[in-house]
């Protein structure tokens, strides 16, 4: 029996640790049968060495998505390896130190824009990117957020940025639909990865979860989540877009 990405072509960014949501939809792509290809940043040797534990070996490709010219010279790259894309994953997400942990208030507005162009402006500007690479027939984006109906505790100006990057899919929605590119996000609960690590006090937030969470949540467990991203990128939700999934236990349906 093939797999639901059988013959697909798919870009991954933000592969950085084992344990990471993109490591785990890439891995759960290739054994979809999916053909994957990475983008790194800062360090794409850090990928690299963790791609080695990806099913199939991985082409890792150095992409800063605040530079035009990496963002420029991305279609060829891949055009050279792939032929073209069915998919793309949006996994990147970054603030400032001072932009995190409490000082919401404090904040200099340049360490905002620099979460805002990292976390919710580079959604469109991948996506315009690759769009050369898409068949005829569509294709699917999907990115990763963390539900940004909420002020949680410590995410300060990640919130607003993840609120960005959510209208940001909606727009892409609108606006590619036309072309039958589908643009969706995952939102998923709160996980160990090196994200999650450098926001200050975050096991302060992730504990919510023990207290409200539907479903018994593992912060150790990014699978879940993989598997989200993987059914998006699929045929299966053919009409589906412009859509927020959450992978979180059930807690954003959950009151007081």
């Amino acid at each position: 029996m093939s797999g639901i990405l059988e013959g697909k072509r798919i870009l991954i960014t933000g592969v950085l640790m084992e344990s990471s949501i993109a490591f785990h939809a890439a891995k759960l792509a290739q054994e979809q049968g999916a053909e994957v290809i990475l983008t790194a940043w800062p360090r794409p040797s850090l990928t690299e060495r963790i791609a080695k534990k990806l099913p199939k070996p991985v082409k890792v490709i150095e992409l800063d998505v605040t530079n035009d010219e990496h963002l420029a010279r991305l279609e060829g790259l891949v055009r050279e390896e792939l032929g073209g894309l069915d998919g793309v994953v949006h996994s990147i997400g970054f603030a400032p130190q001072d932009a995190l942990g409490g000082n919401f208030l404090n904040t200099p507005f340049e360490s905002v824009a620099t979460a805002m162009h990292v976390s919710a402006f580079s959604l469109k500007s991948l996506t315009m990117a690759c769009k050369p690479l898409f068949p005829a027939e569509g294709a699917a984006v999907v990115g990763l957020t963390f539900d940004a109906q909420f002020a949680w505790p410590q995410y300060d100006w990640m919130g607003p940025a993840k609120a960005a990057l959510e209208a940001t899919s909606r727009y892409l929605a609108r606006d590619l639909g036309k072309e039958n590119i589908r643009c969706n996000l995952v939102s998923a609960g709160p996980l160990g990865s090196m994200a999650a690590k450098s926001i200050p006090g975050f096991s302060d937030l992730a504990d919510t979860w023990n207290h409200r969470s539907m479903l018994e949540w593992d912060m150790s467990d990014p699978e879940p989540t993989g598997r989200g991203v993987v059914a998006l990128l699929s045929d299966w939700f053919p009409k589906t877009t412009g859509e927020i999934v959450h992978v979180d236990g059930g807690l954003h349906a959950m009151g007081a």
